[in-house]
């Protein structure tokens, strides 16, 4: 690595902007950069971004990557053709799933897996649940189907035999027998992905992994070599869904990890953020210009689900921050059904054509269309800092006049507050998911709004949910790649133990933690960055005999007898269900295991306004708000000093996003440059 390379950049490929967060370390400065993504080719986003970091990349140290890449590929199923090596009689475990269905009333529904069914094939094997070996995988046989699957065109192969989290034997030879022949790298193990009890979701997430290989494989490989090309000779890291970074090589090995990735970035600033703020419980709003994205932070710390769904039926099993995502971003489009009902999304306008007011060929109305015209974005001064030409707010208004006034029977402005209204309350909506249905109160919480749009509405959400305090960061609109560049490197493992605690060895538990430690720190290894510290997490999945769902039991390594298991589900469980059961026999299911590498952390002092004056403000901004129109103060909002207090109504713009300020709130400028905002 050069001398001269100082910066660390977080990139994040959005929808509609790709946003790049510059550390300089040589002197401790911070900016931002923000360009218009570009759908289908992110690289060349990402390149243009890169390009105005500096003259060269080789004065780049470190590039952290949030991707969408292979989110984008599963929902739009612009997969790599993939098939199935399976034990014989388990070929329809993907199709058949837990026997749910898209809509929980009514008669219709259909599913279609991301791999057909004649590309699912079957061998001879068998090992049963307790990992006994009841039938010698048949290799001959496992060559004949891996050669059927490459002459029916597939470029990437899943083997996924049934149990394989007890005893993975003949999988793994049956995997060796594939790579002998397979003419490329993309061949999953089932069992090396999630060596996890439960069938479908083990057969799910390994499938996703084969699929996405190609695609987010030849991306990253693409993209490091144009960077290579440009002179950088650093570390191209990206983050994973739980929030943590991997190296590109495990990015491309395990590609499903990087689901959510960039959304679960900006939750890691959030929740640094936050802390450093005084906050350490927040619920955070990610509005971009395609989605809303919405986390909960409890005691600083963002929390982690073992699973999600990246669209129904297509289940990934891997530890990753919680979010709720909903189609209500600035793009959303807003239109009247038959039934003259209002909807907001979740078809978005994206960035290419985007909003009808960017005049690119869009005629729908949008939830920023809604914003322009009611004036709390000046149509001479775009989202995005200037990158576009000014916006027309005429051909906001003719939009929503058109598809949503006339339709209604309302008056235009009328019309623009009830696309917001609609909007405000899908993402209150989502709200509510990630906090009341999961037993917090939203009131005991800061709400704090990032990506482009997310402060036009802080004052609506924070009235709508009942939140006493938001926080708006100083970068709200590249929050998710500032957490690119304050995020850990983090590798997860499981193991499936399955047995009563009672019969708990404990030796061979410190063995598996040992093992699993061992494999974590080569990944770590790997990615040659250098870390503070090394940290270990460790957690049981426990459950009295019988039932289905589990909780998670912390460990530490020193400290694991089964007298301290037992008392640590106790407690999880109590702190869940408010109550032990007596008498009833305690199972362990899975171990978990989490390697962090702690990265050297910048201070966010970095980020506070340098200014000491307060100067005037840029003008008045008319703003129709409530049924009625306010004069607005403009305000530079990066140039107020800390301690600054600005009363609602008022307008403060910056490059990466607008804040609307209410009649009947106030913000003032923190010791960090947040905006804390409270009901006068």
């Amino acid at each position: 690595m050069s001398g001269k390379a100082s910066f660390v950049v977080g990139v994040d490929v959005g929808g509609t902007f790709t946003d790049l967060f510059v550390l300089d370390e040589a002197d401790g400065s911070a900016r931002i950069v923000k360009v218009p993504s570009t759908r289908g080719e992110e690289a060349r986003g990402f390149m243009n971004g890169v390009a105005r970091v500096a003259d060269s990349a080789a004065a780049i140290a470190t590039i952290v990557h949030g991707t969408t890449v292979g989110t984008n590929a599963l929902l739009e199923r612009k997969v790599a053709r993939t098939g199935i090596i399976t034990t014989r009689g388990v070929r329809d475990v993907l199709e058949m799933r837990r026997r749910d269905r898209p809509q929980t009333w009514g008669l219709r529904g259909s599913f279609e897996p991301i791999v057909p069914r004649d590309l699912r094939l079957e061998v001879d094997e068998r090992v049963l649940a307790d990992g006994t070996l009841h039938t010698p995988v048949d290799l001959n046989q496992v060559k004949a189907q891996a050669q059927a699957l490459l002459d029916a065109g597939c470029e990437a192969v899943c083997v996924f035999f049934i149990n394989t989290y007890a005893n993975a034997a003949n999988e793994q030879a049956a995997v060796a027998a594939v790579r002998s022949l397979w003419p490329n790298a993309h061949v999953t193990a089932a069992s090396e992905v999630l060596p996890e009890i439960r069938e479908f979701e083990r057969c799910s997430t390994a499938t996703l992994n084969a699929a996405l290989q190609p695609v987010v494989g030849s991306y990253l490989e693409r993209l490091e070599g144009d960077l290579r090309g440009q002179g950088f000779a650093g570390e191209l890291l990206i983050v994973q869904s739980n929030g943590g970074v991997m190296s590109r090589q495990t990015a491309c090995d395990v590609p499903v990890r990087t689901a959510l990735s960039g959304p679960a970035a900006g939750v890691i600033a959030c929740a640094a953020i936050a802390r450093a703020a005084g906050f350490p419980d927040a619920i955070t709003g990610d509005m971009g210009g395609t989605s809303f994205d919405v986390s909960l932070v409890a005691g600083g710390e963002a929390a982690l689900a073992a699973q999600t769904s990246i669209e129904f039926g297509m289940v990934v099993r891997s530890p990753m921050i919680q979010i709720e995502t909903i189609g209500a971003g600035g793009g959303s489009i807003a239109s009247v059904d038959a039934s003259g009902m209002l909807q907001v999304g979740p078809e978005s306008a994206g960035s290419v054509p985007g909003p009808a007011c960017y005049g690119r060929g869009n005629t729908r109305p949008t939830v920023t269309d809604a914003n322009v015209l009611l004036g709390r974005i000046a149509a001479d001064r775009p989202l995005g800092g200037g990158l576009l030409a000014a916006m027309d707010a005429a051909k906001s208004r003719d939009a929503i006049e058109t598809h949503v006034a006339l339709p209604l029977g309302l008056d235009v402005m009328a019309a623009a507050e009830a696309i917001l209204t609609v909007a405000k309350a899908k993402m209150a909506g989502a709200v509510r998911v990630v906090s009341i249905e999961r037993g917090h109160d939203p009131r005991q919480f800061a709400y704090m709004p990032f990506g482009g749009g997310g402060a036009l509405h802080v004052c609506a959400m924070m009235r709508e949910v009942g939140v006493g305090t938001g926080i708006v960061p100083r970068y709200p609109g590249v929050t998710s790649a500032l957490g690119c560049v304050m995020a850990d490197m983090r590798h997860d493992a499981v193991q499936t133990l399955n047995k009563p605690l009672a019969e708990l060895d404990v030796a061979d538990l410190r063995q598996r933690v040992q093992a699993l430690s061992e494999a974590c720190q080569q990944r770590l290894d790997s990615a040659g960055v250098q870390f503070v510290e090394v940290q270990e997490i460790i957690a049981l999945d426990m459950l009295y005999a019988g039932q289905t769902h589990t909780v998670q039991v912390p460990l530490a390594a020193e400290a694991i007898p089964r007298e301290v298991i037992q008392a640590g589900f106790e407690a999880a469980y109590c702190a869940a269900f408010g109550r032990v059961l007596a008498g009833i026999a305690v199972r362990v299911m899975n171990l978990r295991y989490a390697r962090v590498g702690v990265r050297p952390k910048f201070d966010l002092t970095v980020l506070a306004p340098q200014s000491t004056m307060l100067n005037p403000p840029l003008g008045v901004q008319r703003v129709f708000h409530a049924g009625q129109w306010w004069d607005a103060l403009r305000h530079a909002r990066l140039d107020l000093p800390v301690g600054t207090r600005i009363e609602g109504p008022a307008i403060l713009e910056q490059p990466d996003t607008t804040v609307w300020l209410e009649p009947g709130f106030h913000a003032t400028v923190d010791t960090l440059g947040n905006l804390l905002v409270r009901a006068a």
